[in-house]
């Protein structure tokens, strides 16, 4: 399996939304688990109230698909109450991969 393809999303959270946003996340685990092409997903915390999401890819429109599905829709729909700056979502190219043993 090649993952050579990735989204990263940097998500803000307002103030006083961090654990509904790390929440959301949470639960945007089980929505990716019926998206077969997203080979790889992340969620994560680098500080008090930014967040990131990481997912991998084989193909172009594996990422397609994940990009016009239900995270990113859900996120739309969530982001004006729980984000205090629009999501930062780079499509980025994967240049190594270790893979699990």
């Amino acid at each position: 399996m090649t993952l050579g393809l990735g989204v990263l999303a940097l998500l803000t959270a307002e103030k006083g939304k961090e654990a509904d946003l790390a929440a959301f996340l949470d639960i945007g685990h089980a929505v990716v688990e019926d998206e077969p092409g997203t080979k790889v997903w992340y969620a994560f915390r680098l500080d008090d109230s930014t967040f990131g999401i990481f997912d991998a890819f084989e193909d172009e429109e594996a990422r397609q698909a994940h990009l016009t599905g239900k995270i990113p829709a859900a996120l739309a729909e969530v982001g004006p109450e729980l984000l205090a700056t629009a999501p930062d979502i780079r499509e980025v190219e994967v240049l190594a991969f270790k893979h699990p043993a």
